[in-house]
């Protein structure tokens, strides 16, 4: 069953933490003084009428038996289309490709505000179910808004990408050595020629920009001359990308745990290791304070010893955690993602529940036998095992394609060198190569702030995957923005997955009246 935060959690918390490795080759453009206001939109393009003017089908959602989000969506009354979109945007008589919609109706049809389109993040994370995550947050705002989901270009339904890799995208550290860095590069080149192999005409065409396109034509299939947007992660970033494109398009516009878009490459989480250090010292902390229930130290230095000696184990031979058939070997390069992956979120339960995956771990490096929980299973098939190769396929095809990376590997193995001292676990990961070193170079510039936005920019102080200095740096580049600051937690994504009232009621004033606060406000964790 898709509860709140789920479908935010499973694209954000398993889509952008997977992508990182993400540095570019690009200098940083000096900070925009005061954003322009917004210009008009230019009609459509030529030969681009046909897609804004059709006529969706509405169906029902589910496609078979075992599809849990389909059934959810009829369930709770939504319908589903396919929206045609042009492959290529110069070339609109060319080939097409289908975009997945689904639209959870508003309920209170007397005051309703018109349509809220919403990204869980990603990249590469499928939106079709978002609306069932996002209503019950809304409360009564939430019965005022028809609810949009989308899958973005080739992910889930819309036409889905796919180059048959071998693991999920799979966050990996590149070890202590020479020699591990070394395997990932081999990795990050052959996942490269795979995706050319078998995608190569498509590539081009996986990008932000886009799927800012396709939006705007869902926005004129739907009717709304305008549309509301709410995005979670790298789904600020497409959000961000929509009013750069179309600033006069978009109405109510919510950013929570926004990206820079002067930052944005294909090594995201480059520069997070003080933040990923701190989410990691205050979950150690919080382990240690219930060494009974988990046994992995009593204080924050043996719960990191406990944690390093399973690293070490699992450099030297890899760990067998599972039965069969759901028997995982997880590596040196594999423990540590597994680790970062997790330190997302710092609710007690997601504390718990990587305490106890880390505690399981600690088992079978000691040799003993162990057993998986389904969710933990479904983890690690998602992050290490073929089963997540189409999300790996997406979210390497959208990262490459905005914006280019360093091409020589001696470029990430020196910035693993460098910040191996300060921070040993962290930066073997957030520094190492990716498929984007041996990608071919985008042909679109890269989205930049041109256009003033009114939007609400949510953000958590201690976020592990999107320091607070992004959401700061896109807030002075939108002069008319508000930014809506949780103190204190370490948590990336905030508005219906933390809990947090002020948050939530907050955004759900500014969604309900289209005000946003007088000034800039601080929620309290």
């Amino acid at each position: 069953m898709i509860t709140p935060g789920t479908a935010v959690r499973r694209a954000s918390a398993v889509g952008l933490v997977l992508a990182a490795g993400l540095t570019t080759g690009l200098a940083t453009p000096p900070a925009a003084t005061a954003a322009a206001p917004a210009a008009a939109d230019a009609a459509p393009a030529a030969g681009l009428g046909r897609y804004y003017q059709q006529r969706p089908h509405w169906h029902g959602c589910a496609q078979g038996a075992d599809d849990e989000t389909g059934r959810a969506l009829d369930t709770a009354g939504a319908r589903c289309a396919d929206v045609t979109v042009p492959l290529d945007y110069g070339k609109p008589r060319g080939r097409t490709i289908t975009v997945a919609i689904s639209r959870l109706k508003a309920t209170d049809t007397r005051h309703r505000i018109g349509s809220l389109l919403i990204n869980p993040g990603g990249p590469g994370g499928p939106g079709l179910g978002t609306g069932l995550a996002v209503r019950p947050v809304m409360k009564e705002t939430g019965a005022r808004y028809d609810l949009i989901g989308m899958d973005p270009r080739f992910t889930g339904r819309s036409t889905p990408l796919d180059c048959g890799l071998p693991s999920g995208p799979g966050l990996l550290s590149a070890g202590p050595d020479r020699a591990g860095f070394d395997r990932q590069t081999a990795r990050a080149r052959s996942v490269a020629e795979r995706c050319r192999a078998t995608n190569g005409p498509l590539l081009p065409h996986v990008t932000t920009r886009n799927t800012a396109r396709d939006i705007d034509v869902v926005r004129s299939v739907l009717g709304e001359r305008k549309i509301s947007y709410l995005g979670f992660s790298y789904g600020t970033y497409l959000g961000t990308a929509y009013t750069q494109m179309f600033p006069t398009r978009h109405d109510r516009v919510v950013l929570d745990s926004a990206l820079d878009p002067d930052r944005y490459n294909p090594r995201l989480l480059k520069g997070a290791d003080a933040e990923n250090g701190k989410a990691y010292d205050d979950w150690a902390d919080w382990t240690a304070a219930r060494h009974g229930t988990y046994g992995l130290g009593r204080t924050r230095d043996q719960v990191r010893a406990t944690l390093d000696d399973v690293i070490a184990t699992s450099t030297r031979e890899p760990l067998t955690v599972g039965t069969a058939p759901g028997v995982f070997r997880l590596d040196g390069s594999q423990v540590p993602a597994l680790l970062f992956t997790e330190l997302a979120n710092d609710t007690d339960p997601a504390r718990a529940s990587l305490a106890e995956h880390m505690s399981l771990l600690t088992r079978a490096a000691e040799g003993r036998p162990t057993t998986l929980s389904p969710a933990f299973a479904d983890l690690l098939r998602i992050v290490f095992t073929p089963a997540g190769s189409s999300v790996a396929s997406a979210q390497t095809a959208i990262l490459c394609g905005d914006v280019s990376a360093p091409h020589d590997p001696e470029t990430y193995w020196r910035d693993i060198e460098r910040g191996r001292a300060a921070h040993p676990l962290f930066a073997p990961l957030t520094e190492s190569i990716t498929p984007c070193a041996f990608w071919d170079r985008p042909r679109e510039a890269p989205v930049r702030v041109r256009h003033d936005t009114r939007a609400l920019i949510v953000a958590s102080t201690g976020d592990p995957r999107v320091p607070y200095t992004n959401s700061v740096a896109l807030h002075d580049r939108l002069p008319s923005s508000r930014l809506l600051t949780l103190a204190g937690a370490n948590q990336h994504v905030n508005y219906g997955v933390y809990g947090n009232a002020c948050i939530d009621s907050t955004v759900n004033s500014y969604l309900a009246t289209g005000r946003l606060p007088a000034h800039d406000r601080t929620c309290a964790k």
